[in-house]
């Protein structure tokens, strides 16, 4: 592979013209087409094979107008204090609010407006109620018209004195970053700048990247109604394609100018950075790919599309570190190296790659010297980054998932100012009723009301509502308890499990528990998948039982502990203030498996990099402890510098609106600090010093099943050894293998 990769680069580096306006071409119809499609939509949501699901299918059979899956809101009006809602001139104001709804801008979309009055939706102490909307898309599907008119409704009762808020998800619309992106990329810049000492070296990264996310993101723009992908998916493919796109070129941007300090010509020099660096990108990006497809395993057709359409931006992100990098570094010239080097490397003296330049050989860096310390003190740098993210990851054995509501919602927000006002005047539990769907006639549904009626937990049930036909009806049960709630939870599996098949628990807090189980039963056999697959995809790159297994243990060890912060800050709120989380509450349930799947993917990237250095190394003849060192000298500061830009992309995202998308981007950037850092920087060349020889062993039966792709680069070196004869001899090879 390494000596394709070698011809592809070089290949590429010769007729840039043409690969340059190839790759623009397609940005341009990818652009094209997400301008001309029309605009996404929230995408479907199922959870195929929960209860909560199988009820939603029965509803839209035997309640075909209901739009069980429609948006919901719920107009919350208080009464000036001293005064009742009830009184003429406040239920008034209310009668206007529920006819201005019907009769307004936006109708069109909504199924039906519940008048307080009519549903006696009024508190006991009669300073409180609340209007029940419901509408026939969801909420990502609401035109601006109808949107705009529920945020309106209350302004005449406000005027009057009333205080009104809105909730529900028909307030929902895509999340918000601000200017995190923004501030991220730029960080990526200077870090850039810092490494290669090159304006033009650092600014091909981030132009390399922000072509490849941009194919990535319009197409999935373009394709989104086709493929019913819905409007968040672009975002995990911006966030994953911008962070991997920028380290991919950056490892091929570092390993071209070591092959230029080595003294070799720039086609030359582009063809072997390919042919070296370009095969740890290959596995890299191969790595995340699995990881993100592997979450087809949860069975949930949202989480399956985000993988898929992610791990396309990643497959994207690769073809342009190996054809669009190599083209782009042939327009850039000398420009790519720093001041000080330019004249030595390009100067009218200089052969065409015969001798070697004084610097050809890399002066001690900081990645020399912290590989030295490492091999002095193994043990105590291994025992120090294991107990330090193991008590990190202690928080993480207090977990408490779950999926937000309103009351996650920052305190500012009318979402949160309803939920609250609701909380009080009516209980908790009215933020999160159940749907019991009876699937049979009135006797079967009067039987389950009777029931329902006389368990713990209970704070209200509503009278059966039957269907047109009579064979169907749903039952409102008003928990006692709040959504998230242990109480509330225990009470939809008290129901559930007193109930017989024709008996479906289903509604928004009932989806929730379901939809946090299946993430739950999904954990383990998806671990044991990407993992599983990851460690087989390893064994061939590294030839090696144990390098592999270390790999993914350290990788265990930085998600728990990444884990274990993300409660601490987002479930106990310690330092939450920092980070914008103004409430407290469950972790998201889809946040363990989405941190594995993409952490996973990303954490291999540094250990393919770091570790294919000193595999290659090893394999040509240094010693153990030696290629560890040679491993750090060439690629520590590249790999330190990747995972800051990482860090910063993700963090970026922490200043998003929506509490999911904080969530994620602080979970991603504290893991990746966790795994680059502690783990690939420190746990990993302390295992392979504790080692030695030992790291590299492979049962001679297994080398002899395995397919050698030639990471290293040993086939590419006789290739190269052939092709030059004697004219470059010796010299050219001991320049490729200390490059």
């Amino acid at each position: 592979m390494a000596t394709f990769l070698y011809r592809l680069g070089r290949g590429a580096f010769r007729r840039r013209g043409l690969v340059a306006l190839l790759w623009v071409a397609l940005l341009f119809a990818a652009g094209f087409g997400a301008a001309t499609a029309s605009a996404p939509t929230s995408g479907s949501f199922s959870i195929p094979g929960t209860e909560a699901q199988k009820a939603f299918d029965v509803l839209d059979k035997k309640f075909p107008g209901m739009a069980a899956d429609g948006a919901t809101a719920r107009i919350v009006v208080k009464a000036p204090a001293g005064s009742k809602i009830d009184d003429p001139k406040n239920k008034a104001e209310v009668e206007k609010i529920v006819s201005g709804l019907k009769d307004g801008p936006g109708k069109a979309q909504i199924a039906s407006v519940a008048d307080p009055y009519e549903t006696h939706a009024v508190s006991q102490d009669g300073s409180t109620a609340y209007a029940s909307v419901k509408y026939t898309v969801s909420g990502m599907e609401l035109k601006d018209e109808a949107r705009d008119a529920l945020k309106d409704s209350g302004t005449a009762a406000q005027a009057a004195g009333l205080t009104v808020e809105i909730g529900g998800d028909a307030l929902m619309t895509a999340p918000e970053t601000g200017s995190g992106e923004i501030i991220g990329i730029l960080i990526a810049a200077i870090v850039l700048v810092i490494t290669f000492g090159s304006l033009v070296a650092a600014g091909l990264p981030l132009l390399t990247a922000i072509i490849g996310v941009g194919i990535g993101v319009s197409s999935i723009t373009a394709l989104a109604n086709v493929l019913d992908l819905g409007s968040t998916t672009s975002t995990l493919a911006m966030m994953i394609g911008l962070a991997v796109g920028i380290d991919y070129a950056l490892f091929i941007v570092s390993r071209y100018r070591v092959e230029l300090a080595a003294g070799h010509e720039r086609d030359e020099a582009a063809g072997r950075a390919a042919g070296t660096a370009g095969s740890a990108v290959v596995f890299a990006g191969l790595t995340v790919v699995i990881a993100l497809v592997g979450l087809a395993v949860v069975n949930i057709p949202m989480l399956t599309k985000m993988g898929f359409a992610a791990a396309g931006t990643v497959v994207i992100a690769v073809l342009v570190a190996l054809t669009l990098v190599p083209a782009i570094l042939g327009f850039a010239g000398k420009k790519v190296l720093p001041a000080g080097k330019k004249s030595r490397l390009f100067g009218k003296g200089k052969g065409k790659g015969k001798g070697k330049p004084a610097d050809a050989e890399p002066k001690a860096n900081g990645g020399t010297r912290w590989a030295r310390f490492v091999l002095r003190r193994p043990i105590m740098v291994l025992l120090v980054g294991v107990i330090g993210l193991g008590a990190i990851a202690i928080p993480a054995s207090k977990l408490e998932m779950g999926l937000p509501d309103d009351g996650a919602q920052p305190v500012s927000t009318t979402q949160r100012k309803a939920y609250d006002l609701l909380s009080d005047g009516f209980g908790p539990g009215f933020n999160g009723p159940l749907m019991v769907v009876v699937d049979g006639d009135k006797k079967l549904a009067d039987a389950t009301e009777a029931r329902i009626k006389g368990l713990e937990g209970v704070a209200a049930v509503m009278p059966p509502a039957p269907n047109e036909a009579g064979d169907a009806s749903v039952i409102t049960v008003i928990p006692k308890d709040r959504p998230s709630s242990v109480q509330t939870e225990d009470l939809v599996h008290t129901i559930r499990d007193g109930s017989g098949d024709d008996v479906l628990v289903t509604g928004a807090t009932a989806m929730n528990i379901d939809f946090s189980q299946k993430m739950n039963d999904a954990l383990l056999p998806y671990l044991a998948l990407v993992v599983g697959l990851a460690f087989l995809l390893l064994m061939v790159v590294f030839r090696s039982v144990l390098v592999p297994l270390k790999a993914a243990l350290g990788f265990l060890l930085s998600v728990v502990a990444a884990l274990g912060a993300v409660v601490a800050v987002f479930q106990w709120g310690w330092l939450g203030s920092l980070f914008g989380v103004e409430q407290t509450g469950p972790i998201m349930s889809m946040m363990p498996i989405f941190m594995v799947g993409v952490v996973f993917g990303l954490a291999m990237d540094y250990e393919v990099f770091l570790v294919t250095r000193m595999r290659e190394a090893y394999v040509h003849g240094e010693r153990p402890g030696q290629a560890i060192v040679t491993g750090f000298q060439y690629s520590a500061r590249v790999v330190v510098a990747a995972a800051v830009i990482m860090i910063a992309v993700f963090s970026g995202f922490i200043g998003a609106s929506e509490q999911m998308i904080k969530m994620i981007g602080f979970g991603l950037a504290i893991a990746v600090l966790f795994d680059a850092f502690v783990v690939r920087m420190a746990i990993v060349p302390a295992v392979l010093a504790l080692l030695g020889h030992k790291a590299w062993w492979l049962p001679r039966w297994l080398d002899r099943l395995l397919p050698n792709v030639d990471v290293e680069g040993e086939s590419l070196r006789k290739h190269l050894e052939g092709s030059a004869g004697s004219s470059d001899g010796p010299d050219k090879d001991r320049e490729l293998v200390n490059a």
